[in-house]
């Protein structure tokens, strides 16, 4: 596998986000991966895993995580690999939903990070529900917001389906696709943020190649795993809170399919942002850390 590695230069004087870097060593075969992840807060606080999606980085936690840090939790907020300062695989076929799986869940146990309070969206959702359901044991709660855990076997809004096409597709990645995807209108200095982890568009194997891994018929790859994951998330008792954006043209209105259907919901404070779009910690960063922490007080475990 060859992987590409962004200089550090161009994360120097981002906006909003003075986080110190930190790394850990992912193996996949004969190679290995450097992974870069942000940890605030104090180290023994109570751990929130902050997982984000397609195309973001972790600088899309730069709104939430001061809340959390400054009230005592550990947050720990990983850049998938190929994402913002994590090596990048240079070839879209180096990209699989599984590799993801195993490549987070390998993260997690290096660290090892103990009764987790999980907050995910978009892929970080479709990675950390199966990471948090097949390793049980080492997760306390979860937050879902703007994401699920396909299996091909429901039925794809349009404007995904086409996303999926355009993403890979398009002579020039759509970096604008952020202010879509957000009601809070961004600063230039904020897009150029998430651009940033991409020099060239060698480097975007990653966000070119994920939404086309999203399961969309019976015959993927993880079909049967996320069928697995959806069946023991029917016995998930643990507290667990949804908290959409509305103004999402991808999503819509998923977050229906969770509330019931996962014990965990029942009797929980679920959010529907009626001015927050599919990008939750853009739009509603400083609420969804204040939420969090209400969350976990209000669910001692």
């Amino acid at each position: 596998m060859k992987l590409l590695r962004t200089p550090d230069r161009y994360f120097e004087n981002l906006k909003d986000f003075s986080f110190e870097p930190h790394y850990v060593e992912i193996e996949d075969g004969e190679d290995k991966i450097r992974m870069h992840y942000l940890d605030e807060g104090p180290s023994d606080g109570e751990i929130i895993l902050m997982l984000h999606g397609e195309p973001a980085w972790c600088y899309l936690y730069r709104r939430v995580i001061p809340g959390l840090a400054e009230a005592g939790f550990r947050c720990v907020a990983p850049d998938l690999i190929g994402f913002g300062r994590s090596d990048k695989p240079s070839e879209i076929s180096d990209h699989t939903y599984g590799k993801h799986v195993k490549w987070m869940t390998q993260f997690v146990e290096l660290l090892d990070l103990q009764a987790i309070n999980l907050y995910c969206n978009d892929w970080g959702s479709l990675i950390g529900l199966r990471v948090a359901i097949e390793n049980e044991e080492r997760f306390n709660r979860i937050v879902l917001s703007n994401g699920g855990l396909p299996t091909g076997d429901e039925r794809m809004r349009k404007a995904f389906l086409e996303w999926q096409v355009y993403s890979r597709d398009a002579p020039e990645f759509p970096w604008l696709m952020f202010q879509q995807a957000t009601v809070r209108r961004l600063t230039k200095g904020e897009l150029a943020a998430y651009r940033a982890p991409y020099p060239d568009p060698s480097y975007e194997a990653g966000p070119r190649i994920m939404p086309s891994l999203v399961p969309t018929s019976p015959d993927d790859p993880e079909h049967d795993a996320n069928v697995a994951a959806r069946e023991k998330y029917k016995h998930w008792k643990k507290p667990f809170l949804v908290a959409f954006g509305l103004q999402d043209t991808a999503t819509g209105r998923a977050q229906k399919r969770w509330i019931g259907y996962v014990p965990g919901t029942d009797g929980q404070k679920h959010v529907d942002f009626e001015d927050s779009g599919h990008f939750v910690q853009d739009d509603k960063g400083p609420e969804m850390a204040e939420i969090i922490k209400e969350f976990i007080k209000d669910n001692p475990l």
